[in-house]
Order: C-alpha cells, then structure tokens, then sequence
C-alpha cells in the first residue's frame, strides 16, 4: 500500500493526466480514447524501462569489477575516443542484456524519445533517420498517426507474443494531427522518477488507473473486462499463490496476474516460479491483457487466440495450481454448441440461463488435486434451487469442495449493483504444506463463512472500497482457520461450520446462516421498559404521519388537485 505522501503525488497525477487528455480529445467515444490512451501509455511505460536498464547498462560497462566492464585502454583514444563509444552504442543494443533482467526490447522507432523528438516534424509527411547498431537507416513517415502506428509494428515484430495485439490504428483517428503530438507531450510529463515510487510503479498505476476510468465511461460494456482492485487483491492475498501455475479463464485485462506478480514480488518471491495461463473472449480486452502482462515483463500463456471458454477451451490440459476470476455475473444463453454430456460438468449439468456453476466446474476441471481456486459470484449463487443449481450447490458441499464463502459489500463495481460473493475451493484439505510455506491442518467436512458486508468505505458517492486493514482482517481469520492457529469464530463476522451444520440450512451457503448477529453493548436499561419505550415513540411517529398525510391532502386540494 501506498503511504499518504505517495496516494498524493499519484492522486495529482490522475488529475492531471485525465483532465488534459480529455481536453485534447473531446472528439473520441470512450471505446476510442481508451486504445489511444493506453496505447501511448504502454510505450512510454516501455520505454522508461527500457531506458533504465540502459542507464544500468553503461555504468557496467564503465565497472572495472563488473563482468560487463569495456576497457577503454582496449580503443584508441581511451573512454573518450570515437571507437569506444562507438563499441558502447553497439553493445547498447544486445537485446540479451535485456531479457536477462526480464526488461520489455524496445526497437530505436519505438522508444519514446525517438517519438518526442519527432512528433512534430512528421506532420505532412517527412523522412526520419534511424540509428541501429552503429548504422543508420531512413524511414518515411507520413503523420504523427503513422509515427506510432509504425512504433508499435516494430514492437510486435521484435517481440512475437505481441503478434497482432497492439491497436495500430492511429493513422485512421479522424482528430487533429496536432492535437496528437500535444498528446504525446503530455504523456511525456509522467514523472518516471520520484523518491520512494519505481517508475513501474507510476506508470502501472497510471495504466489500472486509465482501465478504471474506461470502465466507468463506458458503463456496463467497460465494466466486463475491469475487476476493483481491491477485490482482485483480497482474492490474491487469500490464495497466496508463491509458485505454480496460475489460471483465469475470464481474465479481462489481466488483474488478477498482476496482483499475483506483486504479491511474490512483496514477499520476496520470484515471478519466474509462476506461470500464467488465461483466456478471453472479447478481442479487445484480450489485447489490453497481453499489452498489461508485456508493460511488467510477466510471460504470459493466453491461448492461440480470443476465444469463448465454453466452446473453445485454450488450455484444455491445464490442471493449474490457483486458478482466479471475476466471470461476468448471471450470463445467460451461454451454453450454444456445448455439449450436455461435457466432461466439465461433474456436479451436475448448469442451467441454461445461468453460467455461474458452468464458470464453477470449468474452473475446478481445470484445478490441479492440490489446487485452490476463488472466483466472484453473484449471491445467488449460494442460496439459488432454480434449474438444478441447488443440487449441484449439495454435490460440491458432499464432495468436500467448498472451503471457504464471503460475503461482500454492495456498491463495489462500476458496472453492477448485483450483490457479490466470493467462493474458495479447494481439492484437498488434508494436513499438508501450501505453497506459501503454510502447514495447513486438517479442515475436512469443515467450511469457512466469512460476512464483510460491514467492511469498507465510501471512496466517492457511488463506489465502495476495501482499505488494507480491511483486507487483512479478512485474510487474517481465513489463514488462521487453515492453520489452526489462534482462530476463534467471531460473532456477525466468521464462523467455521461442519457439514451438519451446512446439511441444517439445505446446503445454502449465505455467511448470515451461520455466524449470527454481532452481540450488542448492553446498555443498562431492561428490556421491558426498552420495549415500552420504543413502542410509544413509534405510536407518536404513525400519529405524526398521519397529521401529515391529512395536510398534504389539503394542501392539493387548494391547489386544484384530487388526491
């Protein structure tokens, strides 16, 4: 989390960026301004990264004791000399010293540099030189559009698993050209330095920052491929996912990897003991995915293509050991091509106007026999009988699969007021060592109920959010549980129930059935007199609304209105 003094800065920052460039394109439709925003955001990212390793880079090569170090008493003139900075500039551009540090290779034409130092001269049309290795080359540019447009081609020709993913469109923008290059200028003003904030940490945040906006702007359509933050983090920090293979087969714009890279990057780990799988159905989305994965250096696995979970399945292999998603809530007609007898639905077949247990044992088919799984829901889905729902509810509750449900509050999306939850399941909760490191105890036939309903605050007038404490407070009790260590149920927030206790309730797995009501201060006055108390205060409020009823009445009579 960020400290006071930093959630300032990038506050200011938002502001900045997102009045100006609203400013410069008041033309553009969201769907629009999204691809030409995130585009130019994605190379300045890249860039910034690829420029620091290259800072890295020349101080090496000047370290006598480093393994890069290039002797200037090996060139005539020494370290001042034409051949030796010749031979630096050369050695600039090994992309291996690159990769080896896991930094995105940004082609000369795409460096940001190249594209500031440009933008202006290329309206109408110019020829621009380009210094490779050493050598120089020519290219003709016609627009500003075509600038970057040929920036971002040279960037999926360099890095294959781009291939058809970034937005080269800028050329066909029917806006000023000019307007453009003043876009670029703004970009340029992120600071990619400051005291105690990485530039990956500025420019990632502007990017979720920029997705969030998308989605409010564009209302429900933008909300499918944007998850709260504060939701994708909870979901993390409960599943812990050190190392193994990681899966979101709804996965939007890719935020559930992304807290996955900065929770082992917090505590410590390695991203490279993670492997990531996803998919995705809408091109657009998939494409902002792979651009979110490529702008932090996270190798990524999303399929051949964009494609629908249901009928063409992009890893149909894969038994992952955490699998995470937000599938879009309720989806209705989702089944079209899929057959009833598919190996997926072992639990039951789901209905057809409701995908959520289909997103459900998608998800567990795909689980490895260790593995722990969470993923959003609507709250129907833990009460719901409708269509079979109900039984397969009972049949993932027999089978020992549900560990955990919480319930959370409303008003935390953008796109939705739906009520949500979340599942944790698991394939085994044997006594064994989770990836984290944790010595789980036995919990079967045991699940977990968890209602934060209470938890959060109003971040503005229609949205809610979780604070860190508020995440902890969730985690804490949830891994205590697992661990067995100084976990006690908690009247009005958690409970540990048994499979009885679950059988009781028909199998419904709402929290409210099982923790009770948070016990209330007593505050000295008996309940007889309370009650007494109570109830002529309301018989004074029904007094009072009728004497007011009978006003208003004639109130409108005099105004020539029949009530």
């Amino acid at each position: 989390m960020t400290d006071q003094h930093e959630q300032e800065f990038l506050n200011n920052l938002e502001k900045k960026l997102w009045t100006s460039a609203n400013k410069l394109l008041p033309s553009l439709d969201a769907a629009q301004y999204k691809h030409v925003m995130l585009g130019l955001v994605f190379l300045k990212y890249v860039s910034d990264a690829f420029d620091i390793r290259r800072d890295e880079l020349r101080a090496q090569f000047a370290n006598p004791d480093h393994e890069y170090f290039l002797d200037p008493a090996d060139f005539d003139g020494g370290a001042e000399g034409e051949d030796y900075q010749a031979e630096v500039a050369v050695e600039l551009e090994v992309r291996d010293y690159y990769l080896e540090t896991n930094t995105f290779w940004v082609p000369p034409v795409a460096r940001w540099q190249f594209l500031r130092d440009n933008n202006k001269v290329v309206i109408g049309g110019a020829e621009l030189p380009v210094h490779i290795k050493g050598e120089t080359k020519h290219i003709k540019i016609s627009s500003i559009g075509h600038l970057i447009d040929y920036a971002l081609e040279a960037i999926e020709i360099d890095n294959q698993k781009l291939k058809g993913v970034l937005n080269k469109r800028y050329t066909q923008l029917q806006i000023d050209q000019a307007k453009l290059g003043e876009l670029i200028d703004l970009i340029s003003t992120i600071p990619f330095k400051h005291e105690s904030l990485s530039s990956k940490d500025i420019l990632g945040h502007v990017y979720e920052y920029f997705l969030g906006q998308f989605a409010l702007a564009e209302g429900k359509k933008g909300g499918q491929f944007y998850t709260p933050k504060a939701i994708v983090s909870l979901i993390v920090q409960m599943l812990e996912p050190y190392k193994g293979r990681v899966y979101d087969p709804a996965m939007g714009s890719g935020g559930f990897f992304v807290q996955s890279e900065q929770f082992i990057t917090a505590h410590k780990g390695k991203i490279g003991d993670v492997s990531i799988y996803g998919q995705e159905y809408n091109h657009t989305t998939w494409q902002l995915a792979a651009m979110n994965m490529a702008i932090r250096g996270i190798d990524f696995n999303f399929g051949k293509e964009p494609a629908n979970t249901y009928t063409n399945d992009q890893h149909p292999d894969l038994r992952a050991d955490f699998v995470m998603a937000n599938p879009p809530f309720n989806m209705k007609e989702w089944d079209s091509g899929v057959d009833d007898n598919d190996p997926r639905w072992v639990y039951g077949r789901p209905p057809s106007g409701n995908a959520n247990y289909a997103w459900l044992q998608h998800m567990l088919y795909h689980l490895a026999p260790n593995g722990s799984m969470g993923l959003l829901l609507a709250n129907g889905s833990m009460s719901s009988n409708t269509s079979g729902e109900g039984d397969i509810r009972k049949a993932l509750v027999e089978n020992d699969l549900v560990e955990c449900m919480v319930a959370l509050p409303g008003q935390l999306f953008t796109n939705t007021q739906i009520p949500a939850c979340i599942w944790f399941l698991t394939k085994n909760k044997n006594a064994r060592t989770a990836a984290s490191g944790r010595q789980l105890i036995d919990r079967r036939n045991k699940v977990l109920f968890i209602d934060a309903r209470n938890l959060g605050y109003m971040k503005d007038r229609v949205l809610r959010d979780f604070t860190q404490e508020d995440l902890n407070k969730i985690c804490d009790v949830y891994h205590a549980w697992q661990t067995g260590k100084d976990y006690a149920d908690q009247k009005g927030f958690c409970s540990s129930a048994n499979l009885a206790d679950i059988q009781k309730h028909d199998y419904v797995l709402t929290p409210g059935r099982y923790i009770g009501a948070k016990d209330v201060a007593d505050d000295g006055e008996a309940f007889a007199d309370k009650m007494a108390r109570l109830t002529a205060r309301l018989k004074m409020q029904f007094e009072d609304s009728d004497r007011l009823e009978v006003e208003i009445k004639k109130n409108l009579a005099g105004l020539g209105y029949e009530f």
